[in-house]
């Protein structure tokens, strides 16, 4: 790299400083395989300026409650020096849709039926319809199914 690039990248402080983020997540999002950075030859790491706008991808993501790993698979294809631009936020949105509309639905479900849980003490959950739909635990025996370890 020249002299003149050195100074268009970011090193690992001015990453976590401009994204709002700690040092440690920045290490822990490479880890991950979500952003990613190089050595210089004085051992010091180095990020392309288009990695701010993948971190900001990935906090609004995370925020949905998307996973890291599905979060991983969207930004594979997506060059670490290029900036994420409105076609490919539509790209990933329109691939999370479906996901976050079924994570709504259950949402609004749980709204609906916590009132019943409140309080209730129940062990066995029989009547649960968020905890044991159908029953499930009730096939496994009696008692407390979620509690019980495991032999």
């Amino acid at each position: 790299m020249e002299n003149g690039d050195i100074k268009r990248t970011l090193t690992v402080g001015d990453v976590a400083a401009r994204s709002g983020i700690a040092v440690s997540t920045v290490h822990f999002y490479e880890a991950k395989g979500l952003i990613e950075g190089w050595r210089t030859e004085g051992n010091q790491r180095r990020y392309h300026r288009a990695v701010l706008r993948r971190i900001a991808i990935i906090r609004i993501a995370q925020r949905a409650g998307i996973s890291l790993s599905i979060i991983r698979d969207a930004l594979a294809d997506l060059p670490h020096d290029h900036v994420p631009n409105a076609r490919d936020w539509r790209r990933f949105t329109d691939a999370w849709k479906d996901m976050l509309q079924e994570r709504i639905v259950s949402l609004m479900q749980l709204q609906d039926q916590i009132a019943s849980c409140i309080g209730c003490g129940c062990l066995s959950l029989e009547e649960c319809p968020l905890r044991n739909p159908g029953d499930e635990l009730g096939k496994q025996g009696a008692g407390p199914r979620r509690l019980i370890s495991k032999p």
